[in-house]
C-alpha cells in the first residue's frame, strides 16, 4: 500500500491529515456521459420531460452533490467550495448529454472528488427524471479531465479527451 494516504502503517482506513499543509487555490474539472434513446433526447432538448426541467434541476443536484461529498465518501475532508459549476453539452448525433463539472476552493486538500461526485449525480439525476421514458440509458466515461493546485501541481488526464 506504498503511496496510498489513506491507509497507516498496519493497513487502516485513515482521513489524512492535512493540518500542517498551506491553504491553496485548487481546481478540478470532471466530466461524463449518459447515453438515452431518441424519444429521451429530443424531450431533453425540446424541455418537454413531464417532470420538468431535467438539466435545470440535474444542474441544481450536482452542485448540491458537491457540497455533499464529505458526508458521502468517507475520507473526504468537508470543504468550503467557493464555486461549483455543473454544464451540458448535447451530442444530438449520439442521443448523448455530457456532463462538465468545475470546482474551486481555497484549502489544504483538492476538489477531485467533488468535481466527481458533482457529474456522478448530475448524471443519475437526469437517469431518474427520465426513468419512465428509457429504461436502458447508460451512464459513461466518468473522469476527472484535470486538476490544479497543491503538492501535485497541475494534471491534465491524458487518456481523456
Amino acid at each position: 500500500m506504498a503511496g496510498l494516504t489513506h491507509f497507516d502503517a498496519t493497513g487502516n482506513a485513515i482521513m489524512v491529515d492535512v493540518s500542517e499543509k498551506s491553504g491553496t487555490s485548487r481546481i478540478a474539472v470532471a466530466k461524463g456521459k449518459i447515453v438515452v434513446n431518441q424519444e429521451v433526447y429530443k424531450a431533453i432538448a425540446a424541455g418537454n420531460v413531464k417532470k420538468g426541467d431535467v438539466l435545470g434541476v440535474a444542474r441544481v443536484a450536482g452542485i448540491m452533490a458537491a457540497k455533499q461529498t464529505s458526508t458521502l465518501i468517507p475520507m473526504c475532508h468537508p470543504l468550503l467550495i467557493t464555486k461549483c459549476s455543473v454544464d451540458f453539452v448535447m451530442f444530438p448525433d449520439e442521443s448523448a448529454i455530457e456532463a462538465n463539472a468545475t470546482v474551486k476552493v481555497n484549502g489544504q486538500t483538492g476538489v477531485e472528488m467533488e468535481a466527481l461526485t458533482a457529474v456522478s449525480i448530475a448524471l443519475l439525476t437526469i437517469y431518474d427524471m427520465c426513468k419512465a421514458l428509457d429504461k436502458t440509458m447508460e451512464i459513461q466515461n466518468i473522469a476527472l479531465i484535470e486538476k490544479s493546485g497543491g503538492k501535485s501541481g497541475h494534471f491534465v488526464n491524458p487518456k481523456v479527451s
